[in-house]
């Protein structure tokens, strides 16, 4: 499919570079066609950046799954969420329907949100729309822009390329925005409630998240010694494990514990805390999606492409140093 799709857009492109008509985008399509928390949480960085750029404009989301309602909802600019079935094959039907009725719509502007995502720019070649960001411009040299190659971050560098090329005057700065879930106050003084009924008021609370998907998952005896670290480094700290929907425990749920299924509520309990420690994963982007300075344990995944950013975010390679080392990078943002 890689192949296939992979000359799509470079027509639009020379087309923009010859466009003399100023630029009216009042309805906005991005196409993200993934389902898992984490790739959802990585393009509201994009959100931001076109509600900046088009303060009024109404935005549909192509996605997969159900994730998508709960994670925009606080974004007032989202119009509507086009949910294609998970499994295409299996629903063959439906997933050619919300295709058609994608067709079936105008939009001023649509942006593929990742460029390597084939169906992706298949719906972006697909939707009646002038301005189309396909995702695979890039005349900068890339020791330039050295973050491009992060996946929040290539989007937005595209868009702005390509609103470049078609003399648009942008609005917004050079820095990049950050995840964010946009919080109500209301849904952070709930989780302030909750982990006060948790931990003891008068310590700080250092927050982990020992589970992860796949190869991404450290095991439990892994998890037992970096436990072991953390409990003698901050001994004098609360520390609370968020909980996985599986409901398990890298360390037997040793720790203080918290459970919910609702991500804007485990979201407001790990703003109310002051560190965050998990491994590569949704929940590590969503609590990179709060103020709390986060700590994403990279083993397997190119931290360069998915590492949490801005703020006092950092990414900790757990396959170099040892875990006194991991902790010193910890204490700098702590």
């Amino acid at each position: 499919m890689k192949w296939v799709t992979g000359n799509i857009g470079k027509s639009h492109i020379k087309k923009a570079k010859s466009n003399t008509k100023a630029l009216n985008v009042n309805h906005v399509l991005i196409c993200r066609p993934n389902q898992r928390l984490g790739n959802l949480l990585l393009i509201t960085p994009l959100l931001q950046e076109v509600i900046t750029t088009f303060p009024e404009c109404k935005i549909d989301i192509v996605v997969k799954g159900n994730m998508a309602t709960q994670v925009f909802r606080n974004y007032k600019n989202v119009d509507k969420i086009i949910i294609l079935p998970r499994k295409p094959f299996k629903e063959l039907i439906k997933y050619s329907r919300v295709w058609f009725s994608i067709r079936g719509r105008k939009y001023d502007l649509v942006i593929n949100a990742v460029e390597d995502s084939s169906s992706g720019k298949l719906l972006t070649k697909m939707a009646k729309s002038s301005y189309k960001v396909f995702g695979n411009f890039n005349e900068e040299p890339e020791e330039k822009l050295a973050d491009r190659a992060h996946i929040a971050k290539s989007c937005i560098y595209n868009l702005r390329d390509y609103l470049g090329l078609l003399g648009h005057k942008q609005k917004t700065s050079h820095i990049i925005p950050k995840i964010s879930l946009q919080l109500s106050e209301k849904e952070i003084s709930e989780g302030k409630k909750i982990v006060d009924s948790i931990v003891d008021i008068k310590k700080r609370t250092l927050a982990i998240f020992t589970f992860a998907t796949g190869k991404k998952c450290y095991s439990k005896e892994w998890w037992s010694k970096f436990y072991e670290k953390l409990k003698t480094e901050y001994s004098n700290y609360n520390i609370l494990e968020v909980l996985p929907v599986e409901n398990v425990s890298q360390i037997d749920f040793q720790a203080l514990t918290f459970y919910s299924k609702d991500i804007h509520e485990i979201a407001a309990v790990i703003e109310n805390t002051d560190l965050f420690i998990g491994a590569d994963g949704g929940i590590m982007h969503l609590a990179a999606a709060t103020s709390t300075p986060t700590a994403g344990l990279f083993s397997v995944t190119d931290h360069k492409k998915y590492g949490p950013y801005g703020g006092k975010n950092i990414s900790v390679d757990t396959n170099s140093n040892d875990v006194t080392e991991w902790v010193e990078q910890m204490n700098k943002i702590f």
